[in-house]
């Protein structure tokens, strides 16, 4: 190994262990309460050495809330590639988006505080970000159109809009603020049960009349849909 080489290596090596630093401490507190001399602490380098990688304590939270996003993206084309009707394509995306929120609670925090105005338009990982998730929302819009065209999806809504109303639904109800939460549970209901459920809304309002008549939500099972074995249309 040459020395350019070897070099790079150990550059990528010192940024790497920055984000995996950076990310316990992300992970573990909100953005306000993480200092890069913090940062510094935890990977054992002095501050200065910090600004050589990353720009400035934003620029280190974008790239790893891009980490977050790209597990996301991977999720939704692993749903896209199963050998299925494009309705149950969309049930499966819900499923790997409320996945993502019990594997990766902490990812799912920071990418919906980077969504907030808190964070500067200059960052250079904005553009990464908003095309990694503008591709699950492209990937959900290309289930719903594989929906219409085999026919488990009504025929007059809209791809681009339809996908829209999901991906907000799916966020929207993933990002509940804990005091609903509690009125939730203090019904007797669990937050996985409400997560759940939501699904005995969205597919009656996306099947087409056809499959309607014989299509049941449990029969998703099959091609790995199991949020719940309570869910019927």
């Amino acid at each position: 190994m040459g020395i350019a080489e070897r070099k790079k290596r150990e550059k990528e090596k010192r940024r790497a262990d920055i984000l995996e630093a950076a990310q316990r401490l992300f992970f573990s507190r909100t953005f306000e309460e993480v200092s890069m001399d913090e940062i510094a602490k935890e990977v054992e380098l002095n501050k200065a050495t910090l600004y050589l990688y990353f720009k400035n304590k934003e620029d280190i939270y974008a790239t790893i809330v891009l980490q977050g996003i790209e597990i996301l993206k991977a999720k939704y084309k692993h749903c896209m590639d199963t050998d299925a009707p494009g309705i149950v394509k969309v049930a499966l995306m819900g499923q790997a988006y409320f996945q993502f929120s019990q594997e990766y609670p902490e990812y799912l925090r920071m990418i919906h505080f980077y969504g907030s105005e808190r964070f500067s338009k200059e960052n250079p990982c904005n553009a990464d970000i908003g095309k990694g998730y503008g591709i699950c929302r492209l990937i959900l819009r290309d289930a719903v159109q594989l929906g219409i065209d085999d026919g488990s999806i009504r025929s007059d809504l809209d791809p681009f809009l339809t996908s829209m109303y999901l991906m907000i639904s799916f966020m929207n109800n993933l990002s509940m603020e804990a005091k609903w939460k509690l009125v939730i549970e203090a019904e007797g209901f669990s937050f996985n049960q409400y997560a759940s459920e939501v699904f005995r809304f969205i597919i009656p309002s996306i099947i087409s009349k056809e499959k309607a008549a014989s299509l049941d939500i449990r029969d998703f099972a099959k091609y790995g849909f199991n949020l719940s074995d309570n869910i019927t249309i």
